[in-house]
């Protein structure tokens, strides 16, 4: 049979050359850079700015020191009661109460709600999602009372405690969301085997959400690391004091605010949140990821 030979024409109209598509990447990689460092200045001005006298910050505001010093560190390292590495450790104290907590309490909460059948868990559920939109100012004052008659005012039992309790109902969702998409056929193979609902989480479910529980993790160390009010209700000596509320303390009404050491400091605190965010990041990402596609 003869062949028909087909000339190539003009490309379609609305079909983009490789030129073009080339162009259009370049201009959103330029877009998001620019837009990436409109964010980022604030940070940069705030680390530059720790190197720079205090006199010469807002004198000199641009990201290039005219007087390169470290006498920022150096003073605001001791310059408050205790040195600073020890709001360090009590906000490590803190952090990793909270992490613990949170990675048992609420991926058990999550599986209950997610591989149980029980009377009322439908509203359970919708209860504890409904407890989301609740603003923390409003339970406050009856956490402080409560606390306050348990005598734990001044300890950290009032940060790390409810984590326990599989009060953050965000990171519950946002598991039972993860053990929904994995298969059932695990949990009836673990049974034909003998495992009870407990070796099927400890054994099957859990290690199988290792994304959900890192991003658990990482989100739970950065709010609570960054949390200021509720430290600043709950601790009232200084010696209990975690870093937001330490760095607090360099800038007074009644005095002048020590602005290099409090930048100086706040650069510091911000090495934790950078080395745990980059080491879990990749888990971080799938753990969104997957969670988003249900």
């Amino acid at each position: 049979m003869p062949t028909e030979t087909r000339r190539a024409g003009p490309p379609a109209t609305g079909a983009q050359t490789p030129q073009r598509r080339s162009a259009g990447r370049a201009l959103k990689h330029a877009m998001l850079i620019a837009f990436g460092l409109v964010m980022l200045y604030p940070l940069l001005w705030m680390v530059v700015s720790s190197f720079k006298p205090t006199e010469d910050i807002f004198s000199e505001p641009g990201l290039i020191p005219s007087t390169f010093t470290l006498d920022n560190y150096t003073e605001g390292w001791t310059a408050l009661e205790y040195p600073f590495h020890h709001y360090i450790f009590n906000s490590l104290v803190v952090v990793a109460g909270a992490v613990i907590g949170n990675l048992l309490a609420c991926s058990m909460a999550a599986y209950a709600f997610a591989r149980l059948e029980f009377t009322g868990r439908k509203l359970f559920f919708a209860v504890m999602l409904m407890t989301i939109m609740l603003p923390v100012h409003v339970v406050i004052v009856p956490q402080y009372i409560l606390f306050s008659e348990l005598g734990w005012i001044n300890t950290f039992y009032p940060i790390i405690v409810p984590k326990l309790l599989a009060t953050d109902a965000f990171f519950i969702f946002l598991m039972v969301q993860f053990i929904r998409g994995l298969p059932r056929d695990l949990d009836e193979a673990a049974r034909i085997d003998g495992c009870g609902h407990a070796r099927i989480f400890w054994r099957i479910i859990l290690p199988l959400c290792t994304p959900a529980l890192a991003t658990t993790a990482i989100f739970t160390f950065i709010w609570t690391w960054n949390d200021f009010f509720a430290q600043l209700v709950f601790l009232v000596d200084p010696e209990m004091y975690t870093v937001p509320v330490a760095l607090r303390t360099f800038s007074d009404s009644t005095t002048q605010t020590s602005w290099g050491p409090l930048f100086a400091m706040s650069a510091i605190s911000l090495g934790p949140i950078f080395g745990f965010f980059l080491a879990g990041q990749r888990y971080l990402v799938r753990g969104i990821a997957t969670t988003g596609i249900k």
